[in-house]
């Protein structure tokens, strides 16, 4: 799958080592890399496992059109679908075998939003 993300910033860490594990700790840091390979090594988000432990979901409410991934207890990749129109299945769903490329937005906890 190809993957970009919202910021330069967001990227360096996800992508780098050494700033990763600076700014979220070695633990989170090292989970959050293993997501991204899984993302790397997928060919479209239908791959991405929905049971633990990456759990892929979508989001609702103010989030509705995203994605999550499972990092720990609380903490969540946040990503989107990257196309100008997102391809639907006729339930007007996602069709995740055809998403192939996808938007990092951020790693956060949004358990409190």
């Amino acid at each position: 799958m190809d993957i970009y993300y919202s910021s330069k910033a967001l990227r360096d860490r996800c992508s780098t080592e050494k700033k990763g594990i600076r700014y979220w700790g070695e633990p989170l840091a090292k989970k959050i890399r293993q997501r991204i390979k899984e993302f790397e090594a997928a060919t479209n988000l239908g791959q991405i496992s929905t049971l633990p432990p990456p759990r892929c979901h979508e989001l609702r409410n103010n989030r509705a059109g995203q994605f999550a991934v499972v990092i720990s207890a609380n903490m969540r990749i946040i990503f989107e679908p990257y196309y100008e129109q997102v391809p639907l299945l006729p339930d007007g769903g996602v069709d995740k075998s055809k998403v192939t490329r996808i938007r990092i937005l951020e790693v956060t906890d949004y358990h409190d939003d």
